[in-house]
């Protein structure tokens, strides 16, 4: 593995190494940034070291030194820290310990699901400020803010570098984060794009690590599956035109059959031990998959398995996808009934999707004047370009039938 791939695979084990035998997790992290800096401009120029995670041990920390001697005089204050003349060997520490470690302080419950997404991309991940600001389209100042903040509380916290005692807590919240960064990847929110693959690629690589530390763990199988059997389906979704492609329409070829593959490999183990929300969401996706055509979609079970999700994690997003499972299952007016409901959840009320599904149910239904007006609605309240554009598009054909 060589440039960049190496770098992010090294970035948690180098932070990992120099806050374990130094501390300092904040100034540490900016140390590990700017040797990973150093080894960009420098590797490619005077080649890669023989053992390039010691370079950037010890590189980082000499950089930590430096930071450590500034902020000592700014401050001006004495402090008790000493540094040994020379770094730990790249073998003093166990990598998987330090980059799940690091995932559950980066996830730490003092932190909210912004900064944790913020500081798990800059620290585990190796993202720079400006990459993680633009793939949430907000300024660099901004994210750069917000990662301060979280590296703030998570050195008010006093939290020593080790893994935690209440560690099945803390990994729900590192899944919950790793979720979120590959659906904003998958499905961005807001934007020219349709999605945002940096995000979704490292959302799977981070899962996979995980995985690899953790490979008994249920929930850990589940949500690698799921991110598989979902990303596996990322080629077709959207034309050489750059417009969105629904499920149904998607040329199945290009779906990606070694990460199908894989993930029902994944997922058929996970439900062997517990059926939790991601092995449930991954199964969904499965049966989406392994379905020849879109007219051969097992949508009875799929109903089903939404109706047992919902019975175990309740939530607005699993509701309307139940009811979308419903209507190809059953037909739209009983689906129809079941988003009426929905729109007393004030967690929808300003959400497109809660339009799109009423507008593709209506249109379903054959009510046309209905579902245009439900496509335009949805159209207006969606920031994803791509988005609107598919639902605008839809609304114009309605118009012109």
């Amino acid at each position: 593995m060589r440039g960049e791939g190496l770098l992010r695979e090294l970035a948690p084990q180098v932070l990992g190494a120099v806050v374990r035998r130094y501390g300092h997790f904040d100034t540490a992290e900016d140390a590990v940034q700017e040797a990973m800096i150093a080894a960009a401009a420098q590797w490619p120029r005077d080649g890669v070291p023989d053992d390039p995670k010691a370079w950037l041990i010890a590189v980082a920390a000499r950089r930590l030194t430096d930071l450590l001697r500034a902020e000592q005089a700014r401050r001006r204050r004495e402090e008790t820290w000493t540094l040994p003349a020379t770094a730990p060997s790249a073998d003093d520490l166990g990598d998987a310990d330090d980059t799940l470690i690091l995932l559950f302080l980066c996830c730490h419950p003092a932190l909210p699901p912004e900064q944790q997404i913020a500081l798990t991309l800059r620290s585990v991940a190796g993202l720079t400020t400006q990459e993680i600001a633009r793939a949430f389209l907000v300024p660099e100042p901004t994210m750069g803010q917000r990662i301060s903040r979280a590296k703030q509380r998570v050195k008010a916290s006093r939290v020593p570098f080790r893994l935690p005692a209440d560690r099945a807590e803390r990994l729900a919240a590192v899944l919950r984060v790793l979720y979120l960064i590959f659906t904003e990847g998958y499905v961005s929110t807001a934007g020219p794009r349709a999605y945002r693959e940096e995000l979704s690629t490292e959302a799977i690589r981070l899962t996979r690590i995980v995985h690899r530390l953790l490979p008994r763990d249920a929930d850990v199988a589940g949500l690698l599956a799921l991110m598989l059997l979902t990303d596996a389906r990322r080629a077709a979704r959207v034309g050489k035109d750059g417009a969105l492609i629904p499920l149904e329409s998607q040329d199945r070829s290009l779906w990606r059959q070694d990460m199908i593959e894989e993930g029902v490999e994944l997922v058929t183990a996970a439900l062997k031990i517990a059926s939790g929300p991601y092995q449930l969401q991954a199964a969904i996706a499965a049966l989406h998959d392994e379905a020849p055509t879109a007219a051969d979609t097992d949508w009875p079970q799929i109903e089903a398995l939404y109706e047992a999700l919902l019975s175990m994690a309740p939530n607005p997003m699993t509701a309307l996808n139940h009811a979308v499972a419903v209507a190809m299952a059953r037909g739209p007016e009983p689906a129809l009934a079941l988003v009426t409901a929905l729109e007393e959840d004030k967690r929808l009320a300003s959400h497109h999707r809660l339009h799109a599904v009423r507008a593709h149910l209506l249109e379903m239904a054959g009510d046309v004047p209905g579902a245009l007006a439900a496509y335009r609605l949805a159209a207006q309240h969606t920031r994803s370009l791509p988005e609107q554009r598919y639902l605008n598009t839809k609304a114009a054909t309605l118009a012109l039938d």
